[in-house]
């Protein structure tokens, strides 16, 4: 189970990382057959959260006015950054 919940956050961080993480409001992830694995939804203050395909929180992220993203876990432990 840890490696199917690795591979899909290493998946929205790679996704979320092409693009500013404001730039879309929400966006469901799948994989090569089409298969929901995943959605992400931006609410009103720019935070990106990240759910698994049965709506469960696997993380967060937030970009500051620098334009790093600020990556956590469900837990809310910081887990990576990324910078433009």
């Amino acid at each position: 189970m840890k490696k199917r919940i690795s591979a899909f956050c290493f998946v929205l961080l790679l996704s979320a990382c092409q693009q500013p993480l404001r730039s879309a409001q929400a966006e469901t992830f799948t994989d090569r057959s089409g298969n929901v694995v995943g959605s992400s939804r931006v609410d009103s203050n720019g935070v990106t959260t990240f759910h698994d395909r049965s709506g469960f929180v696997t993380g967060r992220g937030r970009t500051d006015s620098k334009g790093t993203t600020t990556f956590y876990d469900g837990a809310g432990r910081v887990t990576g950054k990324a910078w433009r």
